[in-house]
C-alpha cells in the first residue's frame, strides 16, 4: 500500500506528529485531491493545544486541517464534471442532503454537518480525499495561497455581507484573519467607514492594511465611542463581532445605531451578560453565522477576488510542511497573520 506524510492528532495531547499513513482512495462520488498548499486556522490550533473544545469534539488518530487547495489526481465512480488535473478548493462542512435544512437549499445549517478535519480525515497531508460535490473548481486568476484560505475568506464574507453594507458605517471587534478579511470586503461593498477594535496592534495593523479607516485598542483607552466623534457620526450602522469576547460585544452594542444590526461569528463564553433591554429598547437585530452559505458565498468570493480584492497582506508566515511546528508556534504566540503551509 502506497504510503504518504501527513499531519495527525495521534494521540489526546498537546501537538501533532508527522506520519506516514497509506493513501486514501476515493469512493463513489468522491475525489482524491494532492495537495499543494494548506493554512492553519484557529480550529487546528484548537485541536493542536488539545483544549477542551478538542478534547470534546476530536477522536484520535486524526489527519487535521481544512484549509487547502491542489490538484483532483483521481476520481471514484459517479463523479461527473471534473477532469484529472484540475485546480481546486473545497467547502469543509458535509451536508447530509436529506435533512430538512438541506432539503429546502440550507445546507450551511444542516443538522448532520461534518467537518473535514474535525469528523473527517482533513488535508494536512499529500492527498486527500473529498466528496465532489464539494469541490470547488478555481479560476486561473485566484493565486494558490489565495485559494488555500478561501474557506476562512468565506466565513468572513457571510458575515460581512449578511446585511447591506453599502453606504453603511461598521464596526469590527476582532482583528484577526477574519475579521481583517472581513475589513477589505467591507470597503469592497462600499460601506463609508470601517472601524476595528482589538487588543493586538499587530493585528490592528493588518487592519489597516486592509482598509480600515480607524483602529482602536481597547488596552491602551481607545474606545469605539472617540471614532464616533471623531468620524461624526450617530452610531455604527453594521456590527460584526469577530472576537469572542464579551466586553467587545457589550461596547460593540453601546455604540450602535437604534435600527442597526450585529452579525456574530465570534464565539462568545457562556458565562456573556447580554444587556437586553439596550438591544430592545434599540431595535437592534442580531444573527449568528456559521461557516459559508452552500455555495451562495463561494460564487460572491470568487467574483470579489477576480475583481480585484487584495487578501495578500493577511498572509504573513510560509512554511515546509515538514517546519510545521514553526507555525504553530508563530499562531500559538499570536504574533502572525495567516500561516501558508506548502506541500510541493
Amino acid at each position: 500500500m502506497k504510503k504518504m506524510k501527513a499531519l495527525v492528532k495521534a494521540r489526546p495531547e498537546r501537538g501533532l506528529w508527522l506520519e506516514e499513513v497509506p493513501i486514501p482512495e476515493p469512493g463513489i462520488n468522491e475525489v482524491l485531491v494532492k495537495i499543494k498548499k494548506t493554512a492553519i486556522c484557529g480550529t487546528d490550533l484548537h485541536i493542536y493545544l488539545w483544549d477542551d473544545w478538542a478534547q470534546r469534539t476530536i477522536k484520535t488518530p486524526m489527519i487535521i486541517g481544512h484549509e487547502y487547495m491542489g490538484i483532483v489526481v483521481k476520481m471514484g465512480s459517479g463523479v461527473r464534471n471534473m477532469e484529472i488535473g484540475d485546480r481546486v478548493t473545497g467547502e469543509g462542512h458535509i451536508a447530509c442532503g436529506h435533512c430538512r435544512n438541506c432539503r429546502r437549499g440550507k445546507k450551511h445549517v444542516c443538522q448532520n454537518t461534518i467537518g473535514i478535519g474535525v469528523n473527517r480525515d482533513g488535508a494536512f497531508a499529500e492527498y486527500v480525499v473529498i466528496p465532489a460535490e464539494n469541490i470547488i473548481h478555481l479560476d486561473k486568476r485566484i493565486s494558490d495561497e489565495t485559494a488555500a484560505i478561501m474557506d476562512p475568506f468565506g466565513n468572513a464574507t457571510h458575515t460581512a455581507l449578511s446585511f447591506p453594507i453599502i453606504g453603511e458605517d461598521v464596526l469590527i471587534t476582532g482583528a484577526g484573519l477574519i475579521g481583517s478579511m472581513a475589513v477589505a470586503i467591507c470597503r469592497f461593498a462600499g460601506a463609508r467607514y470601517i472601524v476595528v477594535s482589538d487588543l493586538s496592534d499587530s493585528r490592528l495593523e493588518i487592519a489597516k492594511k486592509m482598509g480600515a479607516d480607524l483602529t482602536i485598542n481597547p488596552s491602551k483607552g481607545e474606545k469605539a465611542r472617540d471614532a464616533i466623534d471623531k468620524l461624526g457620526m450617530y452610531g455604527f450602522d453594521i456590527g460584526l463581532e469577530m472576537s469572542g469576547s464579551p466586553a467587545a460585544f457589550n461596547d460593540m452594542i453601546d455604540n450602535m445605531y437604534n435600527g442597526s444590526k450585529i452579525a456574530l461569528l465570534g464565539i462568545l463564553p457562556n458565562t456573556t451578560t447580554v444587556p437586553w433591554d439596550k438591544i430592545i429598547f434599540k431595535a437592534l437585530s442580531l444573527k449568528g453565522i456559521y461557516g459559508r452559505e452552500m455555495f451562495e458565498t463561494w460564487y460572491k468570493m470568487e467574483q470579489m477576488l477576480i475583481s480585484g480584492l487584495d487578501l495578500s497582506p493577511v498572509i504573513t508566515h510560509r512554511f515546509h510542511f515538514e517546519d510545521f511546528q514553526k507555525g504553530f508556534d508563530v499562531m500559538e504566540e499570536r504574533n502572525s497573520g495567516k500561516v501558508i503551509l506548502n506541500w510541493e
